[in-house]
């Protein structure tokens, strides 16, 4: 794939996730714990790590994470919320990703980058406000993020089968 190609598809894949994280945000889920969300922007994550890998996986979240705090009105606490869950989850998924042989389900590595995002976002808060304590939510958070994280991984395995269809990415 040629560089201009790869760039538009990247510009895309940014734009994809920033409108599905805005979405995500006009969406209030009722739950007895702040930070439960619906991770829908990591579809795209995923999706990126598939066809274009690790580093442009990251860019694409970074870029999301800067787009949708501007764009989001959350200032610089979300961004670095997201960014941290963003990277950390792009981390795991794409390990899991590129261990190789189908040993993970795409399902199952969305399941994986789910709970590293809210590990990720736990370790932040705790090391903003010096205290542990915040850990107290994080069953929940691994709760919702295991059944998010199907979701994501489902919506990511017939979205990957559909572009495969297309060749876009050859």
């Amino acid at each position: 794939m040629n560089n201009v190609k790869k760039t538009v598809l990247l510009g895309l894949f940014v734009s994809q996730a920033l409108i599905l994280s805005l979405i995500e945000s006009w969406i209030s889920i009722p739950t007895p714990v702040p930070g439960v969300k619906l991770g829908l922007a990591n579809i795209i994550t995923v999706i990126a790590i598939i066809f274009f890998g690790f580093r442009e996986a990251v860019s694409v979240v970074i870029v999301r994470c800067v787009l949708s705090s501007i764009f989001g009105g959350g200032g610089w606490m979300l961004f670095l919320f997201s960014v941290t869950g963003g990277v950390l989850s792009a981390v795991v998924m794409s390990v899991l990703f590129k261990s190789g042989n189908n040993k993970f389900s795409i399902t199952g590595i969305s399941i994986a980058g789910a709970i590293s995002h809210n590990i990720g976002q736990i370790l932040i808060a705790a090391l903003l406000m010096k205290d542990l304590a915040v850990a107290v939510v994080l069953p929940v958070l691994l709760i919702s993020g295991c059944i998010m994280g199907f979701f994501v991984g489902l919506v990511s395995s017939f979205l990957e089968n559909a572009l495969r269809k297309t060749k876009i990415f050859e």
